[in-house]
């Protein structure tokens, strides 16, 4: 467990990462406010009982107000039947995964639950502080959402940022760490018109860490607008793949 912010009355926490296997390994944020809490991309069923049991002692399971789904991917979701089963918190997600999450066997008396967020994103009340959920579409997901925590200066960014086999927790050289990222976002991410828009739209904001769902956090602005200039120039997806469009002529071989 790491505390990126603590003010007395409002802190942001990384979670255990408690080992993954075979699995993508993924962080699992959680913000408390006044004691109220709202966890970040949950995860599936291998991490829900250790992350429900450090829950209930950091600020008690009926404590928990919000789920965030920043998308539909199952190192999301797939727990989702077990956080609202036993908790009384309110799940929201894009609009568009509200009749695909429930296949991961959400039931029929909790599933009322799960809550839809128009393409625009919303403000939500997190005890008494007000939370962005700001647009992340495409990245990677046609419906994709990121929390932006005024109070921390903390934008959780999902996908977006995402490293791959890197042996630290925060990034110390932005140059080095780039070759842990650029396959990820290039192949995940559809297009780098994305990118840029959203590159736009952040520059907004007053963000002291970008904390993504795989991998390396970006702490301090340097870092951040390091990150924020790399992203906006970058061509990803469809832009790269001219040459994969073929028929294929290479037989599959178990």
């Amino acid at each position: 467990m790491e505390i990126l912010f603590d003010n007395g009355i409002h802190k942001n926490i990384l979670l255990e990462d408690f080992g993954h296997g075979e699995m993508v390994q993924a962080n699992v944020h959680l913000i408390v406010d006044n004691g109220k809490g709202m966890i970040l991309d949950p995860g599936g069923h291998k991490v829900f009982k250790h992350l429900l049991q450090e829950i209930g002692v950091l600020i008690g399971v009926d404590n928990l107000q919000w789920i965030f789904f920043s998308h539909q991917d199952p190192d999301i979701v797939a727990a989702a039947n077990g956080w609202l089963m036993t908790t009384k918190a309110t799940a929201i997600a894009s609009k568009l995964w509200l009749r695909f999450i429930p296949h991961f066997g959400v039931d029929r008396l909790v599933v009322d639950r799960i809550k839809g967020l128009d393409d625009e994103g919303a403000i939500i009340t997190l005890g008494n502080t007000d939370m962005y959920i700001i647009p992340g579409h495409w990245l990677h997901s046609p419906g994709n959402f990121q929390v932006y925590d005024p109070v921390s200066k903390i934008l959780y960014s999902g996908d977006l940022g995402a490293s791959l086999g890197q042996d630290y927790q925060f990034v110390s050289n932005f140059e080095e760490h780039i070759k842990y990222m650029e396959g990820f976002h290039r192949r995940y991410i559809p297009s780098g018109k994305a990118l840029r828009l959203w590159a736009k739209m952040v520059r907004q904001l007053d963000i002291e860490i970008i904390a993504p769902q795989h991998g390396a956090i970006f702490k301090g602005k340097e870092m951040v607008n390091k990150f924020i200039d790399w992203v906006s120039s970058l061509e990803t997806g469809l832009d790269l793949m001219d040459d994969v469009y073929k028929i294929p002529t290479k037989r599959f071989v178990v």
